[in-house]
């Protein structure tokens, strides 16, 4: 993977592709160089977020602090943060 497909955990994405094309979420997980886990805290929630394809999604130079921070410390994080903050981005 080269650096500027990289995605960094609180970082907002739109999905390209699949059911979930044109909607806006939040990098929850690295899982490799290839996936990552996205959810919206609505549809897709943090206890089961969506493994999607870095190549399916469109990456925005916006990462959300909070949310990053949370994820980092291993933080519990809760719904209601991540569409709070996904609804400055829809």
């Amino acid at each position: 993977m080269d650096c500027r497909n990289k995605l960094k955990l609180g970082q907002v994405v739109k999905a390209l592709a699949g059911r979930d094309k044109d909607n806006v979420f939040v990098v929850v997980g690295i899982i490799d160089d290839d996936h990552v886990s996205i959810a919206d805290g609505a549809k897709r929630k943090i206890e089961a977020p969506k493994r999607k394809k870095i190549k399916h999604l469109q990456k925005y130079n916006l990462i959300s602090e909070s949310i990053n921070e949370k994820l980092v410390k291993g933080e519990k994080l809760d719904n209601s943060e991540i569409r709070k903050e996904l609804s400055l981005y829809r």
